[in-house]
């Protein structure tokens, strides 16, 4: 099947040729992000494979229809850039990888929470420039501290265990709770429980509906005051206005995201030289107590190995007609 991929990078090209040396699919790798002026470029191809920042709403669905598109493989876990009803009605298939790699995504929410902590990237930066001073650099021990854990997936649960791991009273809250967390003595509690309750909250949770601002200006009045809060489901989980607010008042003590509601015009590229246009995103860099890393947390070997060939599996469904296991499907609720 011929394939064109949108926001594909270096890495992408390495692991998808790795993880298909026979070339069963002819992938066109393409640096443009699919949006209505861009979906032209799938001319020519039977299906498009997009990233977590395209955009795949109903008008650049209409134009990938229109030019023979028949399949949207997302090589993500979220769909919340996808009009899936919309792709439902044109006839269009839309598969996703469910799952890569959970232990890079935790293990990246672990590294923030412990950089953030013992303030790693001031510490850094000083002793490059000469600065050994430790003032302003004070941590505090995470044994003892209680972690508000929301969502346990397949993620939010290996964040849940490695926090007990370092001897953390760990409170979780999720629709579903998962035998994984609670086998380990772990509660599951109210979203009440954890915004009073806990030192540090950790959101693992996908962007829907129900979550979309999930840390508003009335949660942030709520929280245990000095809270770290850390950030790498999605980025829209959080108003970002209110968490600055939070942090101007004391009420927030740390925030370290992976994620952000605009990322979209600025994460996956070089703005170096460019002047940040974005105010509320240039105000969040001005705080010593943020750490912000550009969507890196699925960035390792084995998670673009696996996100390649689960792609790839759902791709050979979709060519040789077979129910795709991943297949993304309208809610009709």
């Amino acid at each position: 099947m011929r394939v064109a991929m949108y926001s594909s990078k270096p890495y992408d090209e390495t692991s998808f040729a790795a993880a298909d040396p026979a070339g069963r699919h002819d992938v066109l790798y393409l640096e443009e992000r699919l949006r209505p002026t861009t979906a032209p470029l799938a001319s020519g191809t039977r299906a498009v494979c997009a990233f977590v920042n395209d955009v795949v709403d109903a008008e650049t669905l209409d134009v990938l229809a229109s030019v023979g598109v028949r399949h949207v493989a997302l090589r993500c876990a979220g769909f919340n850039n996808v009009d899936v009803a919309a792709a439902a009605g044109l006839g269009i298939d839309v598969v996703r990888v469910p799952a890569y790699s959970p232990n890079a995504v935790a293990e990246h929410t672990i590294a923030l929470v412990l950089a953030l902590n013992r303030r790693l990237h001031r510490a850094y930066a000083r002793v490059r420039d000469g600065n050994f001073s430790l003032d302003g650099l004070v941590g505090f021990d995470l044994a003892g501290k209680t972690v508000g854990v929301i969502g346990t997936g397949r993620i939010g649960a290996l964040v849940a265990r490695l926090m007990w791991h370092f001897r953390c009273d760990v409170i979780a809250h999720d629709v579903y709770e998962n035998p994984k967390v609670t086998e380990l003595g772990m509660r599951y509690v109210s979203l009440d429980e954890i915004w009073e309750r806990s030192d540090i909250v950790s959101l693992n949770c996908p962007l829907t509906a129900e979550t979309y601002h999930l840390v508003s200006h009335d949660v942030v009045a709520r929280l245990k005051p000095g809270v770290m809060l850390v950030n790498t489901g999605r980025g829209a989980l959080v108003d970002t206005v209110a968490v600055i607010e939070g942090l101007k008042s004391g009420r927030i003590g740390s925030v370290a995201l992976d994620v952000y509601e605009e990322e979209a015009p600025l994460f996956f590229e070089d703005r170096s030289s460019e002047v940040l246009t974005d105010d509320v995103f240039a105000r969040l860099l001005t705080f010593p107590n943020v750490l912000v890393t550009a969507h890196q947390a699925f960035l390792t070997n084995e998670a673009l190995a696996a996100i390649a060939e689960t792609t790839l599996a759902n791709l050979d469904d979709l060519e040789d007609g077979r129910a795709c296991a991943n297949a993304v499907v309208p809610d009709v609720r």
